[in-house]
């Protein structure tokens, strides 16, 4: 399949490209440069940060701080 570069230097990825690939809108995708061209990758999902400070307290003191807060 065969895409042209715009303006903007953007190329739509084909529907069916998408599809295998598992690309929705606003999907992460990377980029590497390869000898003869360009690969493109989904992206791996970011490390979650639910929980790191679940035990630290600090949800409790930012809540106390802002309740102080004049309004």
């Amino acid at each position: 399949m065969t895409q042209r570069v715009g303006a903007k230097g953007q190329v739509v990825i084909p529907k069916e490209l998408r599809e295998q690939a598992g690309l929705g809108p606003g999907a992460d995708v990377d980029f590497e440069a390869v000898d003869d061209g360009i690969v493109i990758r989904k992206a791996d999902p970011p490390a979650s940060l639910r929980g790191r400070f679940a035990k630290s307290g600090m949800a409790s003191r930012l809540l106390e701080d802002r309740h102080k807060e004049p309004r």
